[in-house]
């Protein structure tokens, strides 16, 4: 617990002014009712997995509404040959285009005949996923997107199967690199699980030095940079135990998008210190970032949610 204490009182992103931000972001939040004033400067991106089922009742009335909030870049969720959810991916585009909004990235998860959605890798599959990947790359060019992102981290039970499913994310770099887009890989809170390498099992024996590596590390590691970047997940970062703006500055060159979340919605936890974050990003020339929400705690509907997400950002005088 000693541990535990010591680093949310020293994690840079608990600091007293984190806390402030996050009182300033309910007072924000409560004044989220009347429409933000848009900046054109400000260029704010939403992950659309945050508005769940609810875009899909009217997208071409709903995509006006993010506009409106002041969304101008989409990061798109619910791929599927070459399907957005149930919408035809290019009339998808074309109703994101017409109400101003620009798509920038995509999440998706590899899929193989029989296994729709994949988590465990195995060699004898490689050319399959590859294959995958030929397939998405090139629906992905006609959408424009300038990032393919990998969401969701396949089964690393040991240090050698981590290794392994890095050579898959070297192949997805590879093929996406070939046709101009961005591999990327989106964390949540396992990849900061640690494994033991083979052959140091006993090599610490300070029961306060946690043993092993963080599988988040060991990809960062063992990926080819010209390949694979990485979408920080600043939410999950903090929740798997790390200070996301330590790895900010610890990997400026690896680290190309970030996610912006809370625990609902932005700025009201008070976990986060998101004026540093930003901080920090743009000192790493970070240009691409978006909103992401999860469930709505409180009844109302996700889109009110991202709606008050927008409002603290346009608010905030840190955000460019």
């Amino acid at each position: 617990m000693s541990n535990r204490r010591d680093f949310l009182k020293n994690a840079s992103l608990l600091t007293a002014s984190g806390l402030l931000a996050g009182n300033a972001g309910t007072m924000n939040a409560a004044n989220a009712g009347a429409a933000p004033v848009v900046s054109a400067k400000k260029k704010l991106g939403l992950q659309i997995y945050s508005l769940q089922k609810e875009l899909y009742d009217n997208v071409p009335k709903r995509m006006k509404e993010l506009k409106e909030m002041g969304y101008i870049n989409l990061e798109l969720a619910g791929y599927n040959k070459g399907k957005i959810t149930d919408v035809d991916m290019m009339e998808f585009k074309k109703m994101a285009e017409d109400a101003g909004l620009k798509i920038v990235s995509s999440h998706v998860n590899p899929t193989i005949e029989g296994i729709p959605f994949l988590m465990e890798y195995k060699r004898d599959i490689f050319s399959q996923v590859s294959d995958y990947w030929k397939q998405t790359v090139a629906d992905h060019i006609k959408l424009g997107c300038k990032f393919l992102v990998q969401p969701m981290m396949p089964m690393c039970r040991t240090y050698d199967e981590a290794l392994m499913v890095c050579e898959f994310f070297n192949e997805a770099g590879k093929i996406c690199n070939e046709a101009g887009l961005i591999y990327g890989y989106h964390n949540h809170h396992m990849e900061f699980q640690r494994l033991i390498k083979p052959g140091d099992e006993n090599k610490n024996q300070n029961p306060w030095i946690p043993i092993g590596d963080q599988i988040q590390d060991i990809f960062i590691a063992n990926t080819d940079p010209s390949l694979v970047c990485f979408e920080l997940d600043v939410y999950w970062a903090v929740r798997g135990g790390n200070d996301p703006l330590e790895y900010l500055k610890k990997h400026p060159d690896r680290i190309k998008a970030v996610h912006i979340k809370d625990t609902a919605i932005l700025g009201q936890s008070g976990l986060l210190n998101f004026e540093n974050i930003f901080k920090q990003m743009y000192k790493n020339s970070i240009q691409d970032y978006f909103v992401e929400l999860e469930q709505m705690p409180d009844g109302r509907t996700q889109f009110e949610g991202v709606k008050d997400c927008a409002a603290y950002l346009e608010k905030a005088s840190f955000v460019q």
